[in-house]
């Protein structure tokens, strides 16, 4: 009985030592962010056509997206930037609701077909949307400017990060009139590439094609650090 209540006194005590180890720390949250042009783009372009038989519709948006797919290619987007991201055969239905209780019918089908393009040379960018537009693309999807390579400027951001969160750590510690310690811990969350609001406009209208801008875009960096208090 003796040696059960000494166990668990020095368990009690090594949890109160843990516990007030843990008070005597510093957690502070540092971000960063960088900013830089981006080198890429990429653009989701398709085509849509409508015909009261489903073979025809299919067929006619097949001929154009592989008119698009084929103006790409010489353009010089290579193969490995390019991917078919919905393909679908849907009918058109009449009759929905028609107050004679006619009952629903297929007058027609609708063909799609969207591509997927990784534009890595933005000088062609503006060219290459008005290629594909005059080759049938008659469905756009959005246009994305992004990185290449982000590593480098996620190092920058994460640099950044740490310096911020370090030096909230030194300046809560020298209000409360305490010294900072090592770093005991240290997490991150890198966010994704996002476009800044201030914009560029790139020189593509001179080359003929569709105007575009392509601004900046940035990457944030936010990391967690906790720091022992010395003596």
């Amino acid at each position: 009985m003796k040696t059960f209540a000494f166990l668990a006194a020095v368990l009690a005590a090594t949890v109160a030592v843990a516990a007030h180890a843990e008070e005597r720390r510093i957690q502070v949250y540092g971000t960063g962010t960088a900013e830089a042009a981006p080198d890429m783009a990429t653009i989701t372009v398709g085509v849509t056509n409508q015909d009261a038989q489903a073979s025809a519709a299919m067929q006619a948006t097949s001929d154009a997206v592989a008119t698009v797919l084929s103006r790409l290619s010489e353009m010089g987007i290579e193969s490995r930037n390019l991917q078919t991201r919905d393909l679908s055969l849907s009918p058109v239905w009449s009759g929905r609701g028609n107050a004679d209780g006619e009952a629903p019918r297929i007058t027609g089908f609708v063909a799609s077909n969207r591509v997927f393009v990784r534009v890595r040379n933005l000088d062609d960018l503006g060219q290459i949307m008005d290629a594909v537009i005059q080759d049938g693309a008659n469905d756009f999807g959005g246009l994305t400017f992004t990185i290449q390579d982000p590593k480098p400027l996620e190092a920058k951001a994460r640099a950044q990060a740490v310096a911020d969160a370090t030096a909230k750590a030194e300046q809560l510690a020298q209000a409360a009139g305490v010294t900072l310690g090592s770093v005991v811990s240290i997490n991150e969350q890198v966010g994704g590439i996002r476009p800044m609001p201030q914009m560029r406009e790139m020189a593509m209208a001179d080359s003929g094609g569709v105007p575009v801008a392509g601004g900046e875009v940035s990457v944030s960096v936010t990391v967690s650090m906790e720091f022992d208090i010395s003596e």
